[in-house]
């Protein structure tokens, strides 16, 4: 078993990135590497700019290379719960930016050409309770009115015609949204906005940012200091580099995932005929999807604690006990892949982005990063252009999170009341 993304150990190489060291002027320094990131490069070299990227580890190494596979519309938390906080017209807002960021990656793996098996096969979310599946038929009700028309609601009688289990009671189907490689995705970004002119700097933590003269920003890494107009960071959750005041405003949750051995297609026929990204009811969730190659991803919050090897081989087996009691006939199929990430999760479970300092920033993605980030690339463009209407989440204050100092001491305590919850709810 390999405690290594599938994803980033089945991608092709990344071949643009700059030899030599970091250096010079460029018109924007994006930091980080992920689909936040290379997707502002790519929209910023478009307009002509001068960027350079730059990365701690390798493209895509972070959250964007190490998640379940899912690109899907709705909001990372419970519609319905978010209309009632927000009202109509924001939640509205938050649903439909969605729909659009699912919508900007199908165009760009059309429009740059990246082959990486996407397949618009919709989100089933499964009800793991009676009481849940209820929930979810108000919740699809208040979604056909209010921004989708095109959800649909599986009942007990059909839903083992989606998912041969026992364990759900029925599911929400939202058809706009797909699944693909993940790690085939970054490196068709990397390659486009190399191809375009951004220079890509892989292995170059970013160790600090100050200004300079003229209004510039000086950023020092370890492969030089390069002199720019304008910053973005794009780092996700984090833990290095000079980042302490959006690192106090998320909670880096770790996810976990394994992936079995290449199954049959009569199995995968019988277990998973529409091959759809599905997700459980649960606080503490489940997810999974068919890859590419016919092998089962499978993941969720198995433990509150961050991603270290090999403590992710201990989350691993909390995953595969839980795939095999959904799944019994699943339970001597080999894992071949276990690994974690981290989850940049804010209070609300919104994104935030905009300017901190004079800096610009997008993250806060909460699970549903995917299309968010891709999207938010494309918009951070335009807001670094002067268009900062683009930008869906510039009205939503940021405090940081009461008692977080950058070190989250507090997940297991929120880990151990999810658990109670999901027995009582």
């Amino acid at each position: 078993m390999k405690l290594d993304s599938y994803w980033l150990d089945t991608a092709p190489e990344f071949l643009g990135g700059q030899e030599g060291p970091a250096e010079g002027r460029a018109d924007v320094v994006v930091i980080g590497a992920g689909f936040t990131g290379l997707s502002a490069a790519l929209a910023l070299a478009k307009r002509g700019a001068t960027v350079a990227v730059l990365d701690a580890g390798r493209v895509g190494g972070g959250a964007s290379g190490r998640n379940g596979g899912q690109c899907n519309t709705g909001v990372a938390q419970d519609y319905a719960a978010l209309y009632a906080q927000l009202g109509p017209e924001r939640a509205r807002g938050c649903y439909q930016a969605y729909a659009a960021a699912v919508s900007t990656v199908e165009r760009l793996i059309r429009e740059e050409n990246i082959a990486c098996d996407y397949a618009a096969t919709g989100k089933l979310k499964l009800a793991s309770k009676p009481h849940h599946l209820a929930h979810l038929e108000r919740t699809a009700e208040l979604i056909a009115r209010e921004v989708d028309p095109d959800v649909q609601i599986i009942g007990r009688a059909g839903i083992r015609d989606e998912v041969a289990s026992d364990k759900f009671y029925g599911g929400l189907l939202q058809k706009h949204g797909g699944q693909m490689h993940m790690g085939k995705f970054a490196v068709g970004l990397a390659a486009s906005a190399a191809r375009h002119g951004a220079k890509i700097y892989e292995h170059a933590p970013v160790t600090s940012i100050a200004r300079a003269e003229g209004g510039m920003c000086r950023v020092t890494c370890a492969r030089g200091e390069i002199t720019a107009r304008q910053v973005l960071i794009a780092t996700g959750p984090s833990r290095q580099g000079p980042f302490g005041w959006y690192r106090r405003r998320m909670a880096p949750v770790g996810s976990f995932i394994v992936v079995t051995e290449p199954l049959s297609e009569d199995v995968l026929a019988r277990l998973l005929p529409r091959r759809r990204a599905y997700v459980t009811s649960r606080l503490m969730h489940n997810y999974f999807r068919v890859t590419p190659d016919a092998r089962l991803l499978f993941g969720g919050r198995a433990r509150f604690t961050a991603s270290e090897q090999p403590s992710d081989a201990r989350s691993g087996r909390i995953l595969q006990d839980n795939m095999a009691a959904m799944f019994p006939e699943l339970a001597s199929a080999r894992i071949d892949y276990c690994w974690g990430g981290l989850v940049d999760i804010t209070a609300d479970r919104l994104p935030r982005a905009g300017q901190h300092d004079g800096i610009y920033f997008s993250m806060g993605y909460s699970g549903h990063g995917t299309q968010m980030s891709t999207h938010m690339g494309q918009v951070m463009a335009e807001v670094m252009n002067g268009n900062e209407a683009a930008n869906p989440w510039r009205a939503f204050d940021w405090p940081a999170i009461p008692g977080h100092t950058g070190k989250p001491w507090f997940l297991p305590l929120v880990g151990a009341y999810y658990r109670i919850k999901d027995v009582f709810y």
